[in-house]
């Protein structure tokens, strides 16, 4: 199935997403959204403060602790 690249508006035949396109967000720590969607949860203000919560704790090992 052809792509588009980011670097190129014309299609490619290659599979594989461009490096532009890949990111961890390492670069920009974790909020508090990350962490309630992480943990399976629905983002509501009760599990939004749980997870500032656990942030304030933790760091960003508190998401770390929740993904594979």
């Amino acid at each position: 199935m052809p792509i588009q690249n980011a670097d190129s508006p014309s299609l490619s035949d290659d599979t594989t997403t461009p490096d532009a396109l890949l990111h961890t967000g390492a670069e920009h720590g974790a909020s508090a959204e990350d962490v309630v969607l992480a943990a399976g949860r629905d983002l509501t203000p009760r599990n939004l403060a749980w997870a500032e919560r656990k942030l304030a704790e933790e760091g960003t090992r508190a998401l770390d602790k929740l993904l594979p």
